[in-house]
């Protein structure tokens, strides 16, 4: 492999056919969905046809599965979190710890309701938001703590649990990377106050677009409940032909309502999940057991307390050195060449992510204080950086093949290492992709 020119420079890729297909709909959710298409009823809003609607059913079997009695479906994670911000009584001048390598989602969440984002630096091994940073990150004005389970790690929820009750403030967790996964046995989700999910594109669980939040209180599930659909609830014995809404205005809500068409999706997609989990673990396990004797990468550890891991990305730690000090984004792109698939470094910390601009909010009647408040460049997270400096992602379909794709990526690791001096000629400029 040493003498074989790079795919990035018009050198044979390691791998030509196609990876598995992501999303992977079954039979059963086309036929959900012509369920949903041949009735008439499309949305929460449109009238009872006398059964029980898609949104009503997926919010029943998400929150089952989570082993909580409450789930509130939204339109998207970031609606999600949103509501579940609101419910919380998070609002203008509050602080919310917001970990400083996440989506921007998380962070701007917050600022749109009028509070300010307190970025805290990540442990570097996990990627996960530090909890000693966490601690000192606290204040008076501290509202809510947010931990984020992002890639194919978990937050320390003994820790962060712990630190969230000391402290008088609820735990919010962003699980819109970790569908399935479970701390100690128990589902991710279920340790905060409330668990928010995304069902974008990508992830493990999907309908294009969506949200969810889970929760155990019967208060704040009828506050969210209400905050997403313009302050109305489902009422206890629809009429056939009529609304099965009831205008009871307890909050200023909007419309972040799941359509049925989702739902239907959501709802097929629930019963495949822990097989498809499963899959993409074994295939993981296969890939980090392959790559033991390759000193120049390394998966990122497994704790003990983590009984189910799921994969939304599956990432690895580059030595740059032994890469001839290349960039991890000039590595992510001669292995996305070489295997015909999405290669990235992980986000880059939101204190400089082009997307995280809070300054460009409109600013109303918000003083030259609150605004300097929101600025993310006070705040230094050296961890995230040497997290983007060192760490690659695989998405998760390529998890879901058969065992030639563990090989597949071992061969191109290897390839794209061989000829590290060779890529030092690509671009090395970060970039802001990330999935």
């Amino acid at each position: 492999m040493t003498g074989a020119a790079l795919a990035l420079f018009g050198g044979q890729p390691i791998r030509t056919q196609p990876w598995p297909r992501w999303p992977q709909p079954t039979q059963a959710t086309y036929d959900a969905v012509a369920d949903v298409l041949g009735s008439t009823r499309w949305a929460v809003s449109g009238p009872y046809d006398g059964r029980v609607c898609y949104e009503r059913r997926f919010a029943a079997a998400f929150a089952a599965y989570h082993e909580v009695p409450y789930c509130t479906p939204t339109t998207s994670g970031t609606a999600a979190l949103t509501i579940a911000l609101q419910a919380l009584g998070v609002g203008r001048g509050d602080e919310v710890l917001v970990p400083g390598l996440t989506w921007v989602a998380c962070a701007a969440a917050v600022v749109n309701l009028g509070a300010v984002p307190v970025l805290v630096d990540c442990d570097p091994s996990t990627l996960v938001m530090s909890v000693d940073h966490a601690r000192a990150a606290l204040s008076p004005r501290t509202a809510a703590i947010m931990v984020v389970h992002p890639y194919c790690s978990i937050a320390d929820l003994d820790a962060f649990v712990a630190l969230a009750d000391r402290a008088g403030v609820p735990l919010v967790e962003d699980c819109a990377q970790a569908h399935g996964a479970r701390w100690r046995g128990r589902p991710v989700g279920t340790f905060g106050a409330v668990g928010c999910f995304s069902m974008q594109q990508s992830k493990l669980l999907t309908s294009g677009e969506g949200g969810a939040v889970v929760t155990a209180d019967a208060e704040l599930y009828h506050r969210m409940e209400q905050l997403r659909s313009d302050g109305r609830l489902f009422v206890d014995q629809p009429r056939l032909g009529q609304l099965e809404l009831s205008e009871v205005g307890g909050v200023l809500g909007r419309n972040l309502c799941l359509s049925e068409l989702q739902a239907a999706v959501l709802l097929s997609g629930l019963d495949t999940l822990a097989t498809d989990n499963e899959r993409r673990h074994q295939r993981a396990c296969q890939l980090i057991d392959a790559l033991t004797e390759c000193e120049a990468v390394s998966a990122l550890p497994a704790d003990p307390r983590v009984t189910t891991r799921t994969y939304y990305n599956f990432v690895l730690r580059v030595r740059p050195e032994a890469f001839a000090d290349n960039t991890t984004d000039a590595i992510a792109a001669a292995l996305s060449a070489e295997l015909g698939t999405s290669v990235n470094p992980v986000y880059p910390p939101l204190n400089r992510h082009r997307l995280y601009r809070p300054d460009r909010l409109v600013r109303g009647d918000m003083s030259e204080k609150d605004i300097r408040r929101l600025d993310p460049g006070q705040y230094e997270l050296p961890g995230c950086e040497e997290a983007r400096r060192t760490c690659v992602t695989f998405t998760h379909p390529v998890l879901l093949g058969g065992k030639d794709g563990v090989d597949d990526i071992v061969a191109a690791i290897r390839k794209v290492h061989d000829q590290s001096a060779r890529l030092l000629r690509a671009p090395q400029q970060p970039t802001t992709q990330a999935i």
